[in-house]
């Protein structure tokens, strides 16, 4: 990527590869919310229930005022 730069090699032999860092550790994160993120299936049970669609404008919530809490 940084051929032939002197600044780019002095920077790695100071700092270490830090954009190759980042790369590799975004993949690794990557992986694991493929995992985590997966559809749940346990084989031989079939798909499983449906859940309800949440209200609202997805992982937007209102704020909550301060004070008590309504019951």
């Amino acid at each position: 990527m940084f051929q032939d730069s002197p600044i780019y090699d002095r920077l790695v032999a100071e700092c270490g590869d830090v954009p190759a860092q980042v790369r590799r550790e975004a993949e690794r994160v990557t992986r694991e919310l493929e995992v985590v993120l997966r559809p749940l299936h346990v084989p031989g049970l079939g798909p499983g229930p449906e859940r309800p669609p949440h209200p609202g404008n997805g992982w937007q919530r209102t704020a909550m005022l301060p004070g008590p809490r309504p019951q």
